[in-house]
């Protein structure tokens, strides 16, 4: 062993600083080599914007799976295991985004193989997250659509780089994503030997213990996405997701190791006791206000409910958790009937069901609008950023969010003397806002870019992080969100 650590750190020394170093990286070309002088088959893939909207405009997928208009996530495209083929029908959706389709989005691991980034995280954010999931899983002759997240995200508070606690923007990180302690401990080294700091280095656990491991065509499929939410510099943070300054690599031992599969991870505890609920008098309050505003015209409210079952949950009965992550509270406008479709390339009729009795569409009148309030979950200190979305109910696609950078002073015109105000919000949506600065115009007649007057639609709204938890809020400590539809009575 004292042989080979020797040996590592004179090819650290010898090719580390001509090759792939750069301040965003580190020397990537030596943590490969000294990875393959450790018996690693090392394979390097890549990385990109996952165009859900794209994928679904270009017939590869049959839904934009509730794409979050609010921000763009970044994925892995891994390539196979050495010695397996590409799936040509899931290597489809890398060549539709751009990659060279020698790689996949959605791929197995061994359980001795990892999934190794090297790179910078993105530039300064309201949030980024780096998140695992599990994508199918084969029970006995059919194969369903998961999509669920398999443990805590990598978020910029407990992610370690090398800016250290409190500095995690535009700073060098390791992710290893493996279920094998083992094998970490070797990819660990090898990084160390290469010049990278162990405090810069994270480990995404794959539990054995609740997946299919494994390279056959009945073992589960996983996915890795970034998301990086509200850059302060958006030209920089189009700048990263359009050039991510990172290297994906598949790292599969040359010989068969003894396993040593680490246990299923602790997760963060959501809730810190405090709530929200002082405000449901004021909301109520709010509620009637906007009621009385609007009481020449028919009124329909939404019923609010919780969005998506977490990845634990998901997992356990089989079915589809829709791309959840630990760090958010998701609520929906919701009731019975709009499915979410699976990829034609799994064999499966499992469905989601959504909620939409009856169902709600917008159309074209002036007097037609909705109006979306509810309590201002940043400015309560219960989440880092929050954002409601507007949804095709058809093929689940994000046309537009507003995100709580809008919700500053929107309550007070409806309740000028409560000094409560300016913890809740009132936003509009409507075909023609009319000059109306807080209303988004829902657009129409551009594909899936848009949703038409007589297409159903539903809500999503999200809340990010809470700040003392580093995970996402406790729904038992928010007031949930709501919204009223407003229409020409008759």
């Amino acid at each position: 062993m004292r042989r080979y650590i020797l040996f590592a750190v004179l090819v650290a020394m010898l090719v580390g600083h001509g090759l792939a170093q750069t301040g965003e990286t580190g020397d990537v070309d030596a943590f490969r080599q000294i990875l393959e002088q450790d018996n690693f088959s090392v394979q390097e893939g890549e990385i990109g914007y996952f165009d859900l909207i794209k994928l679904y405009d270009s017939g590869v997928l049959p839904s934009a799976y509730g794409n979050n208009p609010a921000t763009k996530y970044l994925a892995y495209f891994v390539p196979p295991a050495p010695g397996y083929p590409v799936d040509e029908r899931i290597a489809e959706i890398a060549k539709t985004l751009g990659m060279s389709g020698n790689t996949s989005s959605f791929w197995n691991l061994g359980p001795d193989e990892a999934v190794v980034f090297v790179g910078q995280t993105p530039p300064e954010c309201r949030y980024f997250g780096y998140d695992y999931y599990l994508m199918s899983r084969t029970y006995g002759n059919e194969t369903r659509w998961i999509f669920s997240n398999i443990a805590d995200s990598l978020n910029n508070q407990v992610i370690n780089t090398t800016g250290g606690s409190g500095d995690p923007y535009n700073q060098t990180t390791i992710t290893v994503a493996t279920a094998d302690r083992g094998i970490d401990e070797r990819i660990r080294a090898a990084a160390r030997s290469a010049g990278y700091s162990d405090d810069m280095m994270n480990t995404q656990v794959f539990p054995s213990s609740i997946l299919n491991m494994g390279l056959d065509n009945t073992s589960d499929t996983f996915g890795i996405f970034i998301r990086p939410a509200l850059f302060t510099d958006k030209q920089a943070g189009a700048e990263y997701i359009n050039n991510t300054p990172a290297t994906i690599l598949r790292v599969t031992p040359k010989n068969t190791t003894a396993l040593d599969p680490y246990e299923s991870p602790d997760m963060r505890v959501r809730g810190t006791g405090k709530t929200e609920l002082d405000l449901t008098d004021d909301l109520e309050d709010l509620r009637n206000a906007i009621l009385e505003k609007h009481n020449n015209l028919s009124s329909t409210e939404l019923p609010t409910s919780i969005g998506f079952p977490m990845g634990n949950d998901a997992i356990q009965r089989g079915i589809d958790g829709v791309g959840p992550s630990n760090d958010a509270a998701y609520l929906w406008s919701a009731n019975q009937t709009v499915n979410s479709p699976t990829p034609p390339f799994f064999d499966t009729t499992q469905y989601y069901d959504f909620l939409r009795n009856p169902p709600i569409t917008l159309g074209n009148d002036t007097n037609e609008f909705i109006i979306v309030y509810g309590v201002n979950h940043v400015a309560t200190g219960k989440a880092t950023y929050s954002s409601f979305s507007v949804y095709g109910a058809d093929v689940w696609n994000g046309v537009g969010s507003i995100t709580d950078a809008d919700f500053s002073g929107t309550a007070e015109e409806y309740l000028p003397d409560n000094p409560n105000a300016k913890y809740l919000y009132v936003y509009t949506i409507a075909r023609d806002c009319e000059g109306d600065p807080h209303c988004f115009e829902l657009p129409s007649g551009i594909g899936s870019y848009g949703i038409e007057p007589d297409q159903p639609l539903f809500i999503i709204w999200r809340s990010y992080l809470e700040g003392a938890t580093s995970t996402g809020p406790s729904y038992n400590e928010i007031v949930y969100d709501r919204a009223i539809k407003f229409e020409p009575a008759g």
